[in-house]
């Protein structure tokens, strides 16, 4: 038996304007050139209000018989996501992997034409639902919405449920207005009242019902302005907003059966926001939905029953518009689908996805294990996944590693701890070509394990490459790669496909025998150790860079001695890798040198190292790139940018620079250290470069551990320490209670969770400490915790790629909030934002955030600093913040030199 889905012409649409009451719906950069996110494609747009078919006609929509048999669930449910370049857009889809029984596929709104999506929806049949994602900008401008108003418009007969600019859409494209809201609310939440249609089935209504959900919009439907065919079925149940409130005790895990949301007594009334919100909408014979808020935050209470419910809406309406479909929808799910500008077809093993069927449905297991995904064209490419190497021939290019190793109990507290262990064996010679990796600062089990070397043996290199100076036009991406071996012999080449790509094909080109590493406790192995700069963000699916940095864009040595201590129990662990044959002599001879250090280490009083500190009192000596004037106007584009819905978060910076001429880096790393110790700090030095690095991070951004788990440690919200304790106290239950601060971490939460919803099994992403507030020497911090399990299909560097750079440095959504600050701010932040750590051999990484840092290049000491900008913001406070961050790496400074 046949079934034909009748189809909506496509031909003759009328295009006429569609007007906005929201000043400057477009944005243009302070260059005068188009941003990037106008240079898209610009699709046709059409405001016909009604489309001319009867929707009656084709019993689409028919009332329910008496006698008609109870709907039959589908195995799965097929939905097309359509991303508007936002940021949240991977929680949906972690969401719908769930609910729906297989991921969705995921199309950026540029990325198909109408076309295609008819051929999609009707002739191939290859989806039975669509979700239109959140996204920044407004619907009326045409390089923001993409194909979604002509989806709205023209496919009446598919259910669509649209999430904040999608909600906004489906109201604009049937006549409604979309204007500014009151005030922009980010980060924020909103108890619900419902009408209690079909979306809300099974969701609570009204105040103290505990339907509480957050929300991400600075424009809103004009509740005045609906027309009769659209219908309000959600608002705000008062003119107050929330703020989530005791989140210490807050613990977010995964996969629970019932929707998890924070006990009523986390949360509290804030500020006015004026009248009631109009938070949902559905059209009222179309099966259209639209919600204002977003149910995938993590802050969302009962966000994945509305994701249920809207499977079930769609279930609904096949099986009562063809009772027969079920069974023909099979064949059509086992069929091979060509998404455009994807390489291959993605297999989704019904394992990964704990799909269970019906024993005695042969025929649905069959298309289940037997159908071919196409499973996100975007994520594929902006990943390289389909750029994998065919290492089929293991004699083409691979590296056999052995790695041999020796243990010594307890050693680091007898020789005075890891300070004198790096110095005595790597700090002559002004410790050049010497890195360190210090958990300075262990409490709370922060961190663990230290890892220190220097040049080592055969395999060492140095590996340094430089982004193409974008002016010159007859380039097109890449960059050049300098590598100096152990022999200090140099290569130059020029990377086409850039450094990701190459640190990618070198890490997959090795092969090793896990047995090597048995009993070990860490993951950093041996390997490539160094940094990645800001400017790297062009590898990971920004257009391009407007400022270019002085220092590289990446530098790393390949490490094949090393170091590790244990700060638990003082354990020291000495390292060698090799390429076949046996091992250096470096085992023994760092053995002999580890056994005689003397402690206390006596050194010449002439050092610079041993010089007393001098008191200083403030950042005195360091000129910022902005003066204050200029960043506090700054502050205020970034907050207009919000107030027009471009973005949700702004994470503004600035530069501090001073000459400092020839100092004792190694020594000005130390007295950080001690007056500012972190978990993730860093001491680098690229003597080719004239390049150190002395930093004294807080902040984790992403770890890749042996089991495959992937962590995030977010920073967001900073104050200073109290004088005394009454005074230090006080001013951390005001941070951990701060509603701006909350506000900042949640929304760099949810970016978190989306970008490792991007490369983790579905279902597997979860928050397991939100808003924790953590201590360190001058500043209290707000650090949450977000995990997942990542896919067995992607890499490392898969996994790096789909989150540089870290959210908490760019803001949200993070592509047009990069755009944006590449427009306000004058200089590239260089190192500064990017990430310090290790790529193991083992496909293990570890990698901070650089903050809290000192970069020493060429004479010249740099010290980065910002802080997040979001509605509530302040300008002067956010002024001040921003200094508070740089008092302890300026003090140091001055107080060394």
């Amino acid at each position: 038996m046949s079934f034909t889905v009748h189809a909506p012409s496509f031909e003759g649409l009328r295009c006429t304007d569609i007007n906005l009451t929201v000043s400057k719906p477009c944005v243009r950069v302070d260059n005068g050139t188009l941003s990037n996110h106008e240079a898209r494609k610009v699709v046709v747009m059409s405001s016909n209000l009604i489309p001319k078919r009867n929707l009656q006609q084709g019993s689409f929509v028919r009332k329910k018989k008496l006698d008609e048999p109870p709907v039959q669930k589908l195995k799965f449910v097929r939905t097309l996501l359509i991303d508007n370049y936002d940021s949240y857009t991977y929680n949906i889809y972690q969401e719908l992997s769930v609910v729906n029984g297989v991921p969705p596929v995921v199309v950026r709104n540029d990325e198909w034409t109408i076309k295609d999506l008819y051929h999609y929806l009707y002739k191939e049949r290859a989806f039975d639902n669509v979700v239109i994602s959140p996204g920044p900008g407004s619907p009326a401008c045409s390089s923001d919405i993409g194909i979604c108003l002509q989806l709205l418009l023209e496919c009446w007969d598919i259910p669509i449920l649209g999430v904040c600019l999608g909600h906004q859409a489906l109201g604009l494209v049937h006549g409604a207005k979309v204007v500014h809201a009151s005030e922009p609310i980010h980060g924020r939440l909103s108890e619900i009242e419902h009408n209690g249609c079909r979306l809300f089935h099974d969701v609570p209504s009204g105040q103290n019902s505990g339907f509480k959900v957050v929300r991400y919009h600075s424009l809103v439907i004009d509740a005045n302005s609906l027309p009769n065919e659209l219908i309000p079925i959600a608002w705000t149940t008062s003119t107050d907003a929330l703020s989530l409130l005791g989140t210490h005790d807050l613990d977010i895990m995964p996969d629970s059966s019932e929707d998890s949301c924070p006990s009523r007594s986390q949360f509290s009334l804030s500020d006015r926001v004026g009248g009631k919100v109009l938070m949902g909408i559905r059209h009222s014979t179309r099966p259209h939905y639209g919600l204002q808020f977003h149910p995938e935050s993590v802050a969302t209470c009962y966000g994945r029953q509305i994701f249920k419910n809207f499977r079930e809406i769609t279930e609904t309406y096949w099986q009562r518009l063809k009772p027969t479909f079920a069974n023909q929808r099979v064949f059509q799910y086992a069929a091979h689908m060509q998404v455009p500008n994807a390489n291959q077809l993605m297999k989704e093993a019904s394992g990964s996805l704990q799909v269970t069927h019906n024993g005695n449905d042969q025929l649905s297991k069959e298309a289940f294990k037997n159908g071919q995904l196409v499973h996100d064209a975007v994520n594929k490419s902006s990943l390289g996944m389909s750029n994998t190497l065919d290492l089929s021939h293991p004699n083409i290019g691979t590296k056999y590693l052995k790695l041999k190793w020796k243990k010594f109990d307890g050693l680091a507290s007898k020789v005075g701890g890891a300070s004198n262990i790096f110095y005595s064996l790597f700090g002559h010679h002004k410790a050049e070509n010497t890195f360190w990796l210090d958990s300075s600062s262990t409490e709370k089990e922060r961190a663990r394990f230290s890892f220190m070397g220097g040049k080592g043996g055969s395999l060492w290199k140095h590996v340094t490459y430089r982004l193409t100076d974008e002016r010159d036009l007859t380039l097109r991406g890449g960059g050049y790669m300098t590598i100096e071996d152990a022999e200090g012999s140099t290569t130059k080449t020029f990377l086409e496909e850039g450094f990701l790509d190459f640190l990618k094909r070198e890490l997959l080109l090795f092969r090793y025998d896990k047995k090597d590493y048995e009993g070990l406790p860490f993951d950093f192995l041996g390997g490539y150790i160094g940094y990645i700069g800001y400017n790297l963000k062009v590898e990971c699916g920004v257009v391009s860079n407007r400022h270019k940095s002085r220092t590289p864009d990446a530098c790393f040595f390949f490490a094949d001695n090393l170091l590790a201590i244990d700060h638990c129990n003082g354990d020291v662990y000495i390292m060698s890798l090799h390429e076949g044959g046996s091992a250096s002599s470096w085992l023994e001879d760092t053995k002999q040198k580890l056994l005689t250090i003397e402690t206390p280490i006596k050194r010449d009083t002439d050092e610079q190292t041993l010089k007393t500190p001098r008191s200083v009192s403030s950042e005195g000596g360091f000129l910022c790139d902005k003066s204050r004037e200029d960043y506090v106007k700054d502050i205020e584009k970034c907050m207009e940018y919000i107030r027009n819905g471009e973005s949700y978060e702004l994470c503004l910076t600035n530069q501090l620079r001073k000459k400092i001429g020839d100092i004792d880096a190694l020594g000005l790393y130390l007295h950080l250290r001690e007056k500012n110790p972190a978990p993730y700090a860093a001491w680098l030095n690229f003597s080719r470069e004239n390049l150190s690095i002395c930093c004294s991070s807080p902040e984790r951004f992403l770890r890749l551990d042996k089991s495959g788990i992937l962590e995030a440690k977010p920073i967001k919200g900073t104050i200073a320490r109290g004088t005394t304790q009454e005074e230090d106290e006080r001013l951390k239950r005001q941070l951990q209670f701060s509603e701006k601060d909350q506000a900042e971490n949640l929304m760099i939460v949810d970016l978190l969770r989306n970008d490792l919803g991007r490369v983790c099994d579905p279902g597997s992403v979860y928050v397991p400490h939100l808003m924790e507030v953590e201590s360190y020497s001058t500043v209290h911090t707000m650090v949450s915790t977000i995990r997942g399990k990542k896919r067995s299909d992607v890499t490392a560097v898969d996994c790096v790629r789909a989150a540089f750079p870290g959210g908490s440095m760019t803001g949200a959504p993070k592509l047009r909030s990069m755009e944006l600050l590449d427009s306000i701010e004058s200089s590239s932040r260089g190192i500064y934002s990017g990430s310090i750590g290790f790529f193991s051999y083992n496909q293990t990484f570890d990698l901070n955030i650089v903050i809290r840092t000192i970069v020493l290049h060429e004479n010249e000491a740099s010290i980065g600093a910002g802080g997040a900008i979001v509605a509530l913001s302040n300008s002067e406070d956010e002024y001040e913040e921003m200094i508070l961050k740089t008092r302890a790496p300026t003090k140091a400074v001055m107080e060394f030199i």
